[in-house]
């Protein structure tokens, strides 16, 4: 491939995980407390949208933090795994094969 079809390419690839990265916000990803009573929402792209908390973890201020720190973890987890996995997918599909461009665009 001669360097501006290469160029090209590159520039096609990175439209391509821009655009990923505009519908990973759109991505909804759920987590909730082993119990159910704190419920998270946050986008592929580690947004925080919504946050439910059960009236009964208003009376301890200690659980609720120790909740919030475990199910939003858990749910950063899950978008950080959604989100690298869609990228790395555009990524290893349209980079052409350059030694040491494959962290480029992450």
């Amino acid at each position: 491939m001669d360097l501006m079809g290469m160029m090209g390419k590159l520039k096609e690839t990175q439209q391509k995980i821009e655009d990923t990265k505009k519908r990973l916000d759109t991505v909804l990803i759920d987590e909730q407390s082993a119990d159910g009573l704190l419920k998270i929402t946050i986008t592929a792209s580690r947004k925080i949208k919504t946050i439910s908390i059960d009236d009964s973890l208003l009376e301890d201020k200690e659980q609720l933090e120790d909740y919030l720190i475990v199910t939003l973890n858990k749910a950063i987890e899950k978008a950080t795994s959604v989100n690298e996995r869609e990228l790395d997918a555009v990524a290893r599909m349209d980079m052409p094969s350059i030694p040491g461009m494959d962290n480029l665009f992450k």
